[in-house]
């Protein structure tokens, strides 16, 4: 069974410096944390993280960084800037809905392993390149003033 952490609403501003490094599974929902330290890389086998509900304004770009990420959540994160080096290379899911998006990277798009993308209730007037994600079986995008889809 993998080993899940659930630090969800505490009250966090930053994450705590003695985090177990078997973490697989973080859950940091409902803080009031806006960034995340470098210092997160410690958890090697890090593969699901969700930080729904913190103000982060822009995703982490730290998070581009773990190798074995391959789910990000960050619901209701007052998100403004999605990095290309925040997103990992081997994603399978991404979850950014309800934030304040108006542009993704080209990035997201360059994501083969891509399968979930969530990006409902955003400002999103047209989405990056998708054709080389051959995996992508879910795209959200309820809530957007689309004026354009990729081919």
């Amino acid at each position: 069974m993998p080993h899940r952490l659930d630090l969800t609403y505490q009250g966090l501003t930053r994450l705590p410096d003695d985090l177990p490094t078997d973490v697989e599974i973080l859950d940091v929902s409902g803080n009031r944390l806006e960034d995340l330290p470098q210092s997160l890389l410690r958890l090697e086998r890090l593969r699901i993280i969700f930080l729904s509900g913190n103000p982060l304004g822009r995703l982490p770009p730290v998070l581009g960084q773990c190798p074995h990420l391959r789910m990000i959540g960050a619901k209701s994160c007052q998100l403004t800037e999605v990095l290309a080096e925040a997103l990992p290379l081997r994603l399978r899911w991404l979850i950014l809905t309800d934030n304040r998006l108006t542009t993704l990277p080209a990035a997201v798009g360059q994501r083969p392993d891509l399968e979930k993308l969530a990006l409902a209730g955003n400002q999103l007037t047209r989405l990056p390149d998708l054709s080389t994600c051959e995996q992508l079986a879910l795209l959200r995008l309820g809530a957007n003033p689309l004026t354009e889809l990729p081919t």
